[in-house]
């Protein structure tokens, strides 16, 4: 599994992940908090099936340096 969020996404999810799951112990209480388990997961884990098959990606993608034969 290679990284597929940038560092604002993994950041987003987290913080939108722990709202949710507070939700599920204060506020309405609805059983719908319970997904933010899973974005506090792709949120720390820095990798996001959904978006993986999606072709979404979020994270700059690193070119390789070329170099010449090693002297």
């Amino acid at each position: 599994m290679k990284i597929n969020e940038s560092t604002l996404d993994r950041v987003l999810r987290i913080l939108v992940g722990l709202t949710l799951i507070s939700l599920v112990f204060v506020g309405p209480r609805t059983p719908w908090g319970w997904i933010g388990i899973l974005l506090l997961a792709t949120g720390l884990i820095g990798f996001c099936p959904v978006t993986h098959f999606l072709g979404i990606r979020t994270c700059p993608v690193r070119k390789k340096v070329v170099t010449g034969p090693p002297r």
